[in-house]
């Protein structure tokens, strides 16, 4: 499958993106002949659960931790710490009856597990930003509430029955409510072990408990390089075939691919150049990574931003045709809608972003156009030039982007200087969600398969709405889709998200660029990765090497 087109394997593979390269030749050195090296763009940024926010820290977390429920190898949710659930005939309770499995400890995984973690997810003093995932998302009964600091986390709508058993209560039905359940937001942290280790948790293999198909048994924050090995506990330890997972961080694509052509990596991404290189080597292919990359303008803290003429000179400009074929090369589609291509079907079965030209008077590559939106723009602000900082990961595609879309922007529309800032990925998300950036160059991978996951970013406050946008109308269309009326009507659901979507490219809120693919180097010698452009870049847990 993972040679078939890039069509087929944007809609049948995963996730959130991460890249995917190998591991360095030190850690290599020590390697099991089982165990599978992979590269890491960028460091991980928590393994706290309720706390990550990122693709990166999101795949090491699950490769130690099952939540109720996980992917197939298509995607579709099946149990994982829940062997059988139960749904109420109005959608609106959850019974989950968990298997019996336990922690790396030795305690049993129980109901209380989930429970305590979900109340850790909405409460105020953790401050975890995908506590929207259990109240705008989720539904869950009194999440928003408790978010809102009006209730006690203890009134969260979900209960420890039993040891064995877990409910859960949503305010609305939501159709893909089984589908959060393998988030690593909503995984189970074992409470006594938690409080045992207090601010530490999360930070060294002694601060981190499994329950999943492996054990963190080397790591520290920031570290380059860490390692797990096979959970022999793990409930379904015989699937697993893997003595181990390494990781390093490479955040040089040229030197990973040397490592990897040197035969210590056992996968590598490419682009650009790299793509012409390798591109007839059979263990070349590409997989889609379902993010979508845009900029995102600050229209709060840039008064020139929040002129929509300039934002939609700026927007067409975009030359995306020209970075995808001639500069990343790795099978990454130019894309011209807020929500990205081949990941959410809607009632009919159709790609809710199928139709790319919809937004054409607003989003196309149109050089002459974007010179008289620019014009038009200046003149309004009584300006005649303009400079703007963008900032952008320290990664090498990221920064190989920016520079493309700084000589577009600087050529098409006169009088503008566009300075490229380049920031550790950790420091540009937290300067985008403070707001203290001008332009900022990111991504955003579905959490799960719906277009919510993308127009929830834009509800005002939302702490992913990066260019600070308020619109009420917007608002009052994603209530009514989360829950109005609409909850139970999908085909009036589907429309009312198109009418969404419409409103943020008629006001250029961001500058869709590109739904990423991941061009990559696998040996011939791993079987059974699964990739997946929701949640979950990367599963491990069938993987194979041969010896």
């Amino acid at each position: 499958m993972r040679k078939e087109k890039l069509a087929v394997a944007l809609l049948t593979v995963s996730a959130l993106a991460l890249g995917l390269v190998g591991f360095g030749t030190a850690a290599s050195a020590e390697a099991l002949p089982t165990d599978l090296n992979i590269m890491l763009e960028t460091p991980v940024e928590s393994l706290d659960p309720q706390i990550a926010t990122d693709g990166t820290s999101f795949e090491v977390i699950a490769d130690f931790t099952d939540g109720l429920m996980q992917m197939d190898a298509d995607g579709q949710a099946v149990e994982a710490l829940a062997e059988t659930y139960d749904i109420s005939e109005d959608g609106l309770t959850y019974t989950f009856h968990l298997r019996d499995a336990s922690w790396s400890n030795g305690d049993p995984v129980t109901a209380a597990d989930f429970v305590f973690a979900w109340q850790r997810a909405v409460d105020p003093d953790v401050a975890s930003e995908y506590s929207y995932m259990l109240s705008d998302i989720g539904q869950v009964v009194n999440a928003a509430e408790i978010i809102a600091g009006e209730k006690d986390k203890s009134e969260l709508g979900v209960t420890a029955v039993d040891d064995k058993t877990l409910e859960v209560k949503l305010n609305v039905p939501v159709s893909y409510f089984l589908s959060l359940m393998y988030f690593p937001t909503f995984y189970p942290v074992n409470q006594a072990f938690y409080e045992s280790v207090g601010d530490t948790f999360g930070t060294s293999p002694d601060t981190i408990l499994s329950n999943g198909a492996f054990i963190m048994d080397s790591y520290e924050p920031a570290t380059t390089a860490f390692h797990l090995t096979k959970n022999d506990s793990y409930w379904d330890a015989d699937r697993v075939q893997l003595s181990g997972l390494n990781y390093q961080v490479i955040q040089d694509s040229q030197q990973a691919l040397m490592s990897y052509q040197a035969g210590t990596l056992d996968t590598t991404l490419v682009n650009g150049e790299q793509v012409d290189q390798v591109k007839e080597d059979p263990e070349f292919q590409t997989i889609g990574a379902g993010y979508l990359w845009y900029v995102s303008p600050n229209m709060a803290g840039v008064p020139e931003l929040a002129n929509v003429n300039i934002r939609l000179a700026m927007s067409q400009a975009i030359n995306r045709v020209s970075i995808t074929e001639d500069v990343l090369k790795d099978g990454s589609i130019p894309t011209y809608t807020a929500v990205p291509l081949q990941f959410s079907a809607g009632p009919d079965g159709s790609d809710f972003s199928a139709d790319q030209e919809k937004y054409t008077d607003v989003c196309a590559d149109n050089a002459e156009n974007a010179a008289t939106l620019w014009a038009a723009g200046l003149e309004e602000l009584g300006i005649s030039e303009l400079s703007l900082d963008m900032i952008v990961d320290a990664d090498d595609a990221p920064q190989k982007v920016a520079q493309v879309l700084k000589e577009q922007w600087e050529t098409t529309l006169p009088g503008l200087t566009v300075n490229i800032v380049v920031e550790p990925k950790k420091q540009r998300v937290e300067d985008m969600q403070n707001g203290d950036f001008q332009l900022g160059l990111t991504r955003w991978g579905p959490d799960y398969a719906d277009p919510m996951t993308y127009l929830g970013m834009w509800i005002t406050d939302n702490n992913n709405n990066y260019g600070l946008w308020s619109n009420a109308d917007y608002d009052a269309i994603i209530a009514e889709c989360t829950t109005g009326d609409l909850c139970t009507d999908p085909e009036g659901r589907w429309a009312r998200m198109y009418d969404a979507e419409k409103i943020v490219m008629d006001e250029a809120v961001i500058y869709p660029l590109y739904t990423q693919a991941n061009a990559e180097m696998m040996s011939s010698k791993v079987t059974g990765v699964e990739f997946h452009p929701v949640a979950l870049n990367r599963v491990y847990k069938n993987a194979v090497k041969a010896e």
